[in-house]
């Protein structure tokens, strides 16, 4: 599981507004707006989350630690095409 936080850091790495991430995600824009807003791991549908860390993912981004134990994330590059 994800952070809100995590999910703020992961898009500002790969400089990505929310809308860009929101359509990256196939989700809606208030929808990411709401899972950002909250604080700690988001509420929400699980698929809706998956979807959002997938993305990011795909765009080079690692979620390390967990909820309750350092969550962040880095930008690693070497694994894109």
């Amino acid at each position: 599981m994800i952070t809100s936080g995590q999910i703020k850091a992961a898009r500002a790495l790969v400089d990505w507004t929310a809308r860009d991430l929101a359509a990256k995600a196939e989700i809606g824009f208030s929808t990411l707006i709401r899972l950002e807003s909250s604080s700690g791991v988001p509420a929400g549908n699980i698929k809706t989350i998956d979807a959002v860390k997938k993305a990011l993912e795909a765009a080079g981004v690692e979620f390390i630690g967990t909820p309750d134990d350092r969550p962040g994330v880095r930008l690693n590059l070497s694994n894109k095409p």
